[in-house]
């Protein structure tokens, strides 16, 4: 039977061979680690900020009816959403609103 002292000292060379192992991987990783790749870093403030569109009043006025448009769209069963798309594509979003709105009530 092998002695007790001779296989806790091979259990230490193993224990401190891994160690060194892994303080070796450590030095290598550690360059990364430290400074991250050029390609991960944000960008600059100039990039990152993106510029707020400036509308006009026409334009500002078409999107609220759009969206008018769009939240009456969205409560309506599908047989109504064809009829309101129909009256849209013939005779415009005002008319679409103001057809939904009949329906509604």
């Amino acid at each position: 039977m092998p002695r007790s002292k001779t296989i806790l000292a091979r259990e230490l060379r193993t224990i401190r061979s891994s160690f060194s192992r892994l303080a070796r991987s450590f030095e290598r990783i550690a360059p990364l680690v430290l400074s991250p790749p050029q390609d991960l870093l944000p960008t600059s403030p100039e990039q990152k900020t993106r510029r707020r569109p400036r509308l006009s009043a026409q334009r500002r006025q078409a999107l609220k009816l759009q969206g008018k448009y769009m939240g009456m769209m969205r409560g309506m069963r599908p047989a109504s959403r064809a009829k309101l798309k129909k009256i849209r594509t013939e005779k415009g979003i005002e008319a679409a609103i103001a057809a939904a709105e009949k329906i509604e009530e």
